[in-house]
C-alpha cells in the first residue's frame, strides 16, 4: 500500500545537506528502475516454477515473499534503511509472481491486463501532476491519508476475520456491481497516492535531502504501484467473474 510517512514536513533542517550530493529526480528514478528490475526477475522466477508445476515451492516462496514483504515495508517506513530496499523489491517480486501466476490461470490474459493498466495510471498521474491540474496540498495529502488508513483498516479486519472466524467484509471480495464500485475507488485512491511520491521526489531535490533519500522515494514508489497493481489485478478478476 502507498506510503504517507513521505512526507516533506516530516524531515527538519537538520537532514538537509549542507555539502556532498544531494537528492536528484534522475536519481530517484534510476533506483526505482533497478528495483523494477529486481522486482521482475523474482515475480518471473516464481511464475515460472508455478507453471513448470512446482507448486509447492512457488507457493513458498509467494507467502514468504508476501509477510517478509510486510514486514520490510513497515522498517523502511520508519528508519529509511536504504540497504533493506533492494531485498523488498525482490520480496515483493515473490509475491506477485506468485499471485500473478494464480490469477492468470483462472482469467488468462488478466496479468497483462492489470500491468497495462498500472503503468497507464502512472503515467495518468505523472502527467497530471507535470500539468499542476493536481497537486499535493495538505488538505489533498490529509484526504488521501486518512482514505489509505481507512482502505488498510478495512483489509486488516477482513484479513482477521478470515483467519480466525472464517468471515469476510461484504462486499470488497464481491463480484456484484457494489464490489465492483467498491474496487474501482480503491484503484482511484491507490492511483492518486503516486501523486505524493511525486511531491516527495520532487521536494526532497529542492530541499536538498541527502542523497540516501532517493532510496526512499523510490521505496515510496515502487509500494504504490505494487499496491496498484495488485487492485487493479483485483478489480479485473471481480469484472471477469461476472
Amino acid at each position: 500500500m502507498a506510503n504517507p510517512i513521505l512526507n516533506e514536513n516530516r524531515f527538519n533542517e537538520q537532514e538537509r545537506i549542507l555539502e556532498g550530493m544531494p537528492m536528484t529526480i534522475n536519481g530517484t528514478i534510476q533506483i526505482t528502475a533497478f528495483l523494477g528490475l529486481l522486482l521482475v526477475c523474482a515475480a518471473t522466477f516464481v511464475w515460472s516454477r508455478m507453471n513448470a508445476g512446482y507448486t509447492d515451492l512457488a507457493m513458498m516462496l509467494t507467502g514468504g515473499g508476501t509477510i517478509v514483504g510486510f514486514i520490510l515495508a513497515l522498517i523502511i517506513s520508519f528508519t529509511r534503511n536504504k540497504y533493506l530496499v533492494p531485498v523488498y523489491a525482490v520480496c515483493e517480486g515473490c509475491a506477485l509472481g506468485g499471485i500473478s501466476a494464480i490469477f492468470e490461470q483462472q482469467f488468462p490474459g488478466i496479468v497483462t491486463q492489470a500491468v497495462a493498466g498500472t503503468f497507464a495510471a502512472l503515467f495518468a498521474m505523472l502527467a497530471l501532476y507535470k500539468m499542476r491540474l493536481i497537486q499535493a496540498t495538505d488538505k489533498f495529502r490529509s484526504v488521501i491519508f486518512i482514505t489509505t488508513a481507512s482502505i488498510a483498516g478495512i483489509y486488516l479486519v477482513d484479513l482477521i476475520g478470515r483467519w480466525l472466524l472464517h468471515m469476510s467484509v461484504p462486499l470488497i471480495n464481491s463480484a456484484s456491481p457494489a464490489g465492483i464500485l467498491i474496487s474501482i475507488v480503491i484503484v482511484a485512491v491507490a492511483a492518486l497516492n503516486l501523486i505524493l511520491d511525486f511531491d516527495f521526489i520532487e521536494k526532497g531535490e529542492k530541499m536538498m535531502l541527502p542523497k540516501d533519500y532517493e532510496w526512499y522515494g523510490a521505496f515510496g514508489l515502487m509500494l504504490t504501484l505494487v499496491w496498484l497493481y495488485l487492485e487493479i489485478l483485483r478489480l479485473l478478476a471481480k469484472m471477469n467473474r461476472k
